[in-house]
């Protein structure tokens, strides 16, 4: 259970400001990448608040206001507990402005990181990388979700998701494992808002037209892309079936011939992973009335497969092009 501080001074009383002067709550949380709630409780329980209202009796974050909450959000993303960043941010001068030497980013990309590694990447990967630093859950949920709504699952995926994932492996790769409870968490919220972000199962159309199937190689656990994969097919209303992490080669095999899928998408990871025999197994299967007789095309995901690829199969470069050639699959199916 949380300890809670009882020793905390309450916040001053709030003094008065213009009706347009200082920043909603809501405003500001998505300025640092936190939740609303979260700057909420950092009030109620350590005094870190708006000190302001407007004239009309709102509640204002002044720019000291936005200076301290910066220092508790900097305090808290390096591991010091809230109660003790708290203290510090609130008597923790005011950051001086950056010179005028420093070149700005382009619009819309940051690098600033917090405490993880992102280089050059969209502002929205930042508050994400605080979050999950903080294991700020509320604040991870609804900045995954703002951006899939903003941007779709595709560029959701490969400019928020993906940087903000490998910045946590990079850290915890150098760090002895420590981050690892971030990268589970973010992990994990990441899957939950995909799985959400995909429309209910379509029904394959007929008989003859087929579906397309998600597996994991044999092993395999990564199943993230196949997540966001999923994902995107099912908004673009493809009947896509999903099999998920470490598929047996024989659950695999009694799939194919039970769905006939128009495609089979396998993914692997780890090149330990990757079994050209499989793919080559899969894309052999043949199924239909004598003359009529079908089989999947098949595709290759992930860095397991290396140079490893099959002749005959594809291996698209990205989640667009995995979605946009599984669409023009299922068309001409």
């Amino acid at each position: 259970m949380t300890a809670v501080d009882f020793d905390e001074s309450p916040p001053p009383e709030p003094s008065a400001v213009p009706g347009g002067a200082g920043l909603t709550t809501g405003v500001l949380a998505r300025r640092l990448g936190v939740s609303p709630m979260t700057l909420r409780s950092w009030d109620r329980r350590y005094g870190i608040g708006p000190t302001a209202r407007t004239e009309g009796g709102h509640r204002r974050w002044t720019a000291a206001d936005v200076a301290t909450v910066e220092e508790m959000c900097r305090l808290t993303a390096t591991g010091i507990p809230p109660a003790d960043a708290a203290r510090s941010a609130r008597t923790a001068a005011p950051a001086p402005p950056p010179t005028t030497e420093t070149a700005p980013a382009p619009a819309g990309r940051s690098r600033a990181a917090g405490a993880l590694p992102l280089g050059d990447v969209r502002l929205e990967c930042r508050g994400l990388a605080r979050a999950a630093v903080r294991l700020d859950a509320p604040a991870l949920e609804e900045q995954l979700t703002a951006a899939v709504e903003r941007y779709g699952v595709v560029v959701a995926w490969q400019e928020v998701m993906v940087p903000t994932l490998h910045a946590v492996g990079r850290r915890w790769a150098s760090s002895e494992d420590q981050y690892v409870e971030v990268e589970h968490l973010l992990a994990w919220h990441v899957s939950t808002v995909l799985r959400r972000s995909a429309p209910p199962a379509v029904p394959v159309p007929s008989p003859t037209a087929g579906c397309v199937l998600l597996a994991c190689a044999p092993g395999e656990q990564h199943t993230l892309p196949l997540e966001a994969l999923h994902a995107a097919l099912g908004r673009e209303g493809l009947p896509v079936r999903m099999l998920g992490a470490a598929v047996p080669v024989e659950a695999l095999d009694a799939a194919v011939r039970r769905l006939g899928p128009v495609a089979v998408f396998l993914w692997a990871q780890e090149s330990v992973r990757a079994a050209p025999a499989l793919a080559r197994q899969v894309a052999g299967q043949r199924w239909g009335m004598k003359g009529a007789r079908r089989g999947p095309a098949v595709l290759l995901g992930g860095p397991g497969w290396g140079r490893s690829q099959p002749a005959g199969v594809l291996r698209p470069a990205g989640l667009a092009q995995a979605v946009e050639a599984l669409r023009a699959l299922c068309g001409a199916g």
